[in-house]
């Protein structure tokens, strides 16, 4: 008698979806653009507005795993810089004081998209957790910048480009801790 093989197990949600190549492709391609939708929403601080891209970038992450998902952050960044105006209030171009946190988009895509492929979605203080570390990496990277391009010591970058989102990443966590783990539920039926 032969062994039946085992059927895998979706890693992500995006891996519930048939196909592979057109798949993944138009995965990849909808991330970037959800995220430069998300960027469209907008309130202007300076020298960092406050946007919806963030709660996309975590949740591309999540959804598409760590490889489709850096890609998709990589063709937003690279699109971007190519002129379509769809980073924060519609800019486009390479640099700026926000440019290190469009960097941090791909690695936090990545770290979210590698935590959810090992479960990191799956129940409500995983994913807060999964989240917190993504947002974390997006300011890692957003720092730096913000200092180099203004000449900003830490304590003030921290008071323009942290401090002031973090009661809205809070709740952006808060809605991706609900959001994810219902819609495995809602895949497992």
């Amino acid at each position: 008698m032969a062994n039946a093989s085992p059927v895998a197990q979706p890693a992500v949600l995006s891996d519930l979806i048939p196909g592979a190549r057109v798949r993944d492709a138009a995965l990849v391609v909808g991330g970037a653009a959800l995220t430069g939708l998300a960027a469209q929403l907008a309130f202007p601080m300076w020298p960092v507005p406050v946007t919806g891209q963030t709660f996309a970038v975590v949740l591309v992450g999540a959804a598409l795993g760590m490889n489709r998902a850096a890609l998709s952050m990589a063709l937003y960044m690279l699109v971007g810089i190519a002129g379509v105006p769809w980073f924060a209030g519609g800019a486009s171009g390479f640099g700026g004081p926000t440019f290190g946190y469009v960097l941090g988009f791909i690695a936090a895509a990545a770290l979210v998209g590698r935590l959810a492929e090992r479960g990191g979605d799956r129940t409500v203080a995983r994913t807060v957790g999964t989240m917190v570390l993504g947002n974390l990496t997006i300011y890692a990277f957003g720092l730096p910048v913000l200092i180099a391009t203004l000449g900003l010591g830490l304590g003030e970058a921290l008071a323009a480009g942290v401090i002031p989102f973090l009661v809205g990443d809070a709740i952006k966590i808060a809605v991706a801790a609900g959001l994810l783990p219902a819609a495995w539920k809602l895949a497992r039926r």
